[in-house]
């Protein structure tokens, strides 16, 4: 018989840990709303021609595709081994497969999805839009620390007829609150396309290479310069166009020196001057309004791999003295103004931000911040004596649900031991006991296991502030 076991890259979650997530689930959420976001949902699997081309190449490589099932799928099998055993026809088996075995894929982000459903719904949406999702993706990575091929992402994002920068600046403000919540200090780089498009003009970089270029951009401060620059000479990128643009991805300066060496860098480059203005206004009204938790930085060498971003672009990581290197993104996000068009749909214009939950789990695991979050999926367990005995204590029973206490009843007559031992096993803290004398004596035996102490009440009312606590 085989063992059982689950997929590379998906995991089971406890009770414990789904309490804990059900927790950054739900700090979440409320911010998302306090912040004016309203909730929607799309499926988990979208059309393939939906999915494909939004992301790039690696991106449609990495996505999830879906069988046909059924008749379908055994009509297009007999059709791909009728074309094999043809002496008429070489069959390129890859892309017969890729054409017509799957037209649907699991979702790899929610970002994609959400513009179809506004291009869909445009006629009920009332513009700006601000949406959030709280969903899973899926993604046929490589499983390793905290990349996983099933996570959830949590998105919030605003479309509107044109761009505003206050958009931007209500993310940051929003992160700021939802991160100061779970007493989280993060950092925020943030950085601009049309500065890494400036950057890409005065070097001579070929437009062509645009791609190759943010690509390997993007893991500076992960492999580092050296790595960076070998990477880029073997797509093309000459070592004269990387010299001339390295020293500003180096650049450890604050703000403004950073925007000093650029504005010069950018005297005769109309996009790189465009991403000094729109960063420039974000940084001065960020500092007016105040961030609680959280550093905003200016990080030149960030690009993030999502072919859709056309502005300001986001990556979040935990606040550490050491550095960036060593860190793992928990959340980014970024301007997209040019998605919609690739559904139809013009002047659409699209700000967001995607929080990782299940990276933001394993590093507040790490930093051991769900020590104050409550482990119980119970409060109390009334320990079972016999039918007559749960009779008498059903009463009590529903009045703790309807207070709100989370309340079980142990389903058999066991020995009492036993019972003390499932509400230990389970992190159940009290347990009521009423037995034949307790109901002589119209008492109520309460005892607090994690205190080790027993008391007797004499009204289920005198017991509930106790429990609430």
């Amino acid at each position: 018989m085989e063992f059982p076991n689950i997929p590379k890259g998906t995991r089971d979650f406890s009770s414990i840990e789904m309490s804990k997530r059900n927790y950054l689930i739900q700090v979440i959420r409320e911010k998302f709303e306090l912040f004016g976001f309203y909730p929607i949902e799309t499926p988990s699997f979208e059309n393939i021609s939906t999915l494909v081309g939004k992301y790039g190449e690696e991106g449609d490589y990495l996505m999830f595709k879906l069988l046909h099932s059924g008749n379908v799928l055994k009509k297009r099998i007999s059709d791909f081994f009728r074309k094999i055993n043809s002496k008429e026809k070489t069959v390129d088996v890859a892309k017969f497969l890729n054409e017509h075995l799957s037209n649907k894929a699991l979702r790899y982000d929610l970002t994609v999805p959400f513009v179809r459903y506004v291009v869909m719904h445009k006629n009920e949406i009332v513009f700006p839009f601000k949406r959030y999702q709280i969903q899973p993706v899926w993604r046929a990575d490589k499983p390793q620390k905290g990349r996983f091929r099933e996570f959830y992402q949590c998105d919030a994002d605003i479309v509107s007829s044109y761009g505003s920068l206050w958009e931007e600046i209500e993310l940051i403000q929003l992160c700021d609150e939802i991160f100061t919540k779970l007493n989280f200090p993060i950092i925020i780089y943030i950085n601009h396309r049309d500065i890494l498009g400036g950057l890409v003009e005065i070097s001579g970089i070929k437009n062509n290479l645009w791609k190759d270029f943010t690509t390997s951009l993007d893991k500076w401060n992960k492999i580092g310069r050296d790595l960076v620059k070998k990477e880029m000479l073997r797509k093309g990128i000459s070592s004269q166009s990387f010299e001339k643009i390295a020293f500003f991805f180096d650049m450890k300066e604050n703000f403004s020196k950073k925007e000093k060496h650029l504005t010069v860098a950018f005297q005769y480059s109309k996009k790189g001057k465009k991403g000094i203005k729109d960063l420039s206004f974000i940084y001065k009204n960020i500092r007016r309004i105040s961030l609680q938790n959280t550093k905003l930085e200016w990080n030149i060498s960030l690009a993030r791999g999502m072919n859709y971003y056309t502005g300001t672009i986001l990556e979040i990581v935990p606040f550490h003295n050491n550095g960036y290197s060593n860190l793992i993104s928990i959340g980014g996000g970024g301007r997209y103004d040019q998605l919609a068009n690739l559904f139809g749909m013009k002047n659409v214009s699209g700000v967001g931000v995607s929080l990782g939950l299940d990276r933001i789990y394993l590093a507040m695991e790490k930093k051991n911040l769900f020590q104050t979050i409550s482990n119980y999926p119970s409060k109390v367990l009334f320990i079972n004596f016999g039918d007559e005995e749960v009779l008498y204590a059903y009463k009590m029973i529903n009045f703790l649900r309807k207070k709100g206490i989370s309340t079980q009843l142990y389903p058999h007559t066991v020995k009492i031991g036993k019972q003390f031992r499932y509400a230990n096993d389970n992190n159940i803290p009290f347990t009521i006991s009423i037995g034949k004398n307790e109901i002589k004596r119209n008492k109520i035996r309460v005892k607090n296991l994690k205190e080790r102490t027993e008391k007797e009440y004499d009204n289920i009312n005198d017991i509930v502030n106790q429990l609430i606590q």
